[in-house]
């Protein structure tokens, strides 16, 4: 059976000549993998893999089946044509780091439209938002997407002038004393990644000033809070480059 679904594809690996292996996050299934046949070729024209690119947003009718791992796509089309993102260096390697992280973090094949339609939101705001709002983009889906998993950071955190405030990464909480361990962010971090959280929409960030070295410092926490919330979470290919184009 045949049904139509947007997706965002999260990776693609080649198998054989012309196909590919694609890994979808789809709006009905959750993440899927689907055989690609026969879309890559030396002719332009007929070159259809562009399309199954990383970041792609696309509108996809699939045969599906429950008791496969590996689904087939039938036809597939543009849902969302990017102006800036494939094009764009620093908007290019934010879509790719967004995507892997979405990646490593959907384990089930289930249907998750709320985090589909936030993702799918976030990676349209990366290719029309203003450079300032797109260098914070890649912080805020990094605290925004735990959220969908159930293990978001608390944001209840009340500034007063004799606080340093500390946020305790294992426990995922701000607290006013500072744990035995080292998994932690404190001061100005705690203090930026608190605005962070309350920020509702992506136009909002241009409000919040960072220099490149913080982003990366702030980056980097988050990504050690995923590693100790998710098992088998690793290591990020894409961060190496994000660290050197982020502004």
């Amino acid at each position: 059976m045949t049904h139509k679904t947007k997706g965002i594809v999260l990776r693609t690996v080649k198998y054989g000549e012309t196909s590919l292996v694609v890994t979808v996050f789809t709006e009905l299934f959750g993440v899927q993998t689907y055989m690609a046949n026969g879309v890559r070729s030396n002719k332009k024209s007929g070159n259809k893999s562009i399309m199954l690119q990383a970041g792609a947003i696309l509108d996809m009718e699939v045969y599906h089946n429950e008791l496969k791992n590996l689904q087939r796509i039938k036809e597939s089309s543009w849902a969302f044509i990017y102006d800036k993102v494939m094009s764009d260096v620093m908007r290019n390697s934010i879509a790719l780091f967004m995507v892997e992280l979405l990646f490593k973090s959907l384990r089930q094949p289930e249907g998750h439209p709320d985090l589909f339609y936030f993702s799918e939101d976030i990676l349209k705001q990366l290719d029309t938002a203003d450079q300032e709002v797109v260098a914070n983009l890649p912080l805020y889906f990094a605290l925004q997407l735990p959220y969908f998993f159930g293990f978001k950071i608390n944001e209840r955190f009340q500034q007063t002038d004799n606080e340093n405030p500390v946020l305790d990464l294992a426990e995922g909480k701000f607290t006013d004393e500072r744990p035995s361990h080292t998994h932690v962010l404190e001061g100005t971090n705690a203090m930026v990644t608190a605005e962070l959280l309350r920020t509702m929409h992506p136009d909002d960030l241009k409000e919040i000033k960072l220099n490149r070295h913080t982003r990366r410092e702030l980056l980097s926490k988050y990504l050690e809070y995923y590693a100790l919330h998710l098992p088998e979470f690793g290591q990020m290919k894409t961060w190496n480059v994000l660290q050197e184009v982020i502004g």
